[in-house]
């Protein structure tokens, strides 16, 4: 059961319109529920870091893009990103966090979430009252292959088969049921319950809960406040689990454990990764080029659905990965120094240097490395990994012994 969680700043998640002051500027997250976005639009995130940032591009860890080196008090990020179809909603934009399923009708799952994104997105923005979530509250559409949620939402519909999916509140089973087509309006309802709950747990805003995690009685509270809706028993034991491949070929389970989705799957999709989450807006371009519309991903990765002819080997001409094997995909890091006050070390030019290298080590223990500048550890993968965490300009805790950069491992 959670404890109260008390709050003494208010919650200040970065938007475009409310961007976060950063060592190296403002930084503004663009949100793109279900990480759906069209090359057009693409084109115009390249555009506007070319001509208003810092020239690149950040994939995060909910499937949104970052924007970096910004004038606060530049009208272009606003202007530009609301002409493209990206800012639909200035009251909203901080809230509309919703992942979905990438793969889902293209290769495996139990049933086809495309869509439900955007019309949960819709939904949201229509909702007045619903401006109110917290900027961190997060919403998910899994097709039944557990991917994103494990992603740890606050609410979930998750797919028990083809016609039918469970709403799970913060990690927990609930029994509320709906089909596909109604599981938008249900997440709705839900979230609004989730508010209501929250005021009538605390009527001090600093009290607030952030996440359905932080809020005492949650996961029986919000269904509780969900009246007339229908209820089924758990799945028996010859059912489906969440995290069953639901008939995936061999090449798409390279989407469990970590769930970097690079190479081709057998549906055609073609994943591909930047180093370290990043983009220059050259190769924000070339993507752009390589298909009608491209899925950001929560692993920092990108899939394009329908790609064109020969386009792998023109995007890993352009240095993006591939190659499902390749080292980069065993190392993360946070934005480090000069970006982040924070951060002790430049950690991004250290991980780029261990990849260079082959990447961490392989053996006992997670793969998987991320190298932080400070303890707060920010951007921490859900999957298995170590910590580098630093400790100086050049050296840095890993497995609680401290070593210098070039030991990196």
């Amino acid at each position: 059961m959670p404890s109260p969680t008390t709050r003494t700043r208010a919650d200040a998640c970065p938007g475009v319109v409310s961007p976060h002051a950063a060592a190296d500027g403002a930084l503004a997250r663009v949100r793109l529920p279900g990480g759906t976005v069209t090359a057009a639009a693409l084109r115009a995130v390249a555009a506007l870091a070319r001509d208003a940032g810092d020239g690149a591009v950040h994939l995060t860890s909910r499937g949104n893009l970052q924007l970096r080196g910004l004038d606060p008090v530049d009208p272009r990020p606003v202007e530009r990103l609301t002409a493209a179809g990206l800012l639909p909603s200035t009251t909203h934009e901080r809230v509309r966090n919703v992942l979905a399923s990438p793969l889902s009708g293209i290769d495996g799952g139990l049933a086809d979430v495309r869509g439900l994104a955007t019309a949960l997105d819709r939904g949201l923005c229509a909702r007045p009252t619903l401006s109110a979530l917290p900027g961190r509250f997060l919403f998910a559409l899994d097709d039944g292959r557990g991917d994103v949620a494990a992603e740890r939402p606050d609410l979930c519909w998750r797919a028990r088969g083809s016609d039918e999916g469970e709403l799970v509140v913060a990690g927990a089973a609930t029994g509320l049921s709906c089909p596909p087509a109604e599981a938008p309006v249900l997440l709705l309802d839900a979230a609004a319950a989730f508010l209501a709950l929250r005021a009538a747990h605390s009527a001090d805003p600093a009290a607030r809960a952030w996440r359905a995690a932080e809020l005492p009685g949650a996961a029986t509270g919000i269904p509780a406040r969900l009246s007339g809706r229908r209820t089924t028993p758990a799945p028996g034991p010859g059912a489906r689990s969440a995290g069953d491949t639901g008939g995936r070929s061999a090449r798409s389970r390279r989407a469990e454990g970590g769930n970097v989705l690079v190479g081709v799957s057998d549906g055609g999709a073609l994943g591909v990764a930047p180093l370290l989450g990043q983009l220059s807006a050259a190769q924000l371009d070339v993507l752009a080029g390589e298909a009608p519309g491209l899925l950001v991903t929560p692993w920092r990765t990108l899939v394009l659905p329908t790609p064109a002819a020969g386009a792998a080997d023109r995007l890993a001409g352009a240095g993006l990965v591939v190659d499902p094997g390749h080292p980069a995909l065993r190392v993360s890091a946070c934005a480090g120094s000069p970006g982040c006050a924070k951060s002790l070390a430049d950690v991004r030019a250290h991980a780029l240097d261990l990849i260079g290298r082959g990447g961490p080590r392989t053996g006992a223990g997670p793969d998987m490395l991320h190298v932080v500048g400070c303890a707060r550890r920010c951007g921490a993968p859900h999957a298995a990994h170590r910590d580098a965490v630093a400790t100086g300009p050049g050296t840095y805790v890993i497995d609680g012994h401290t070593i210098t950069t070039e030991e990196l491992r």
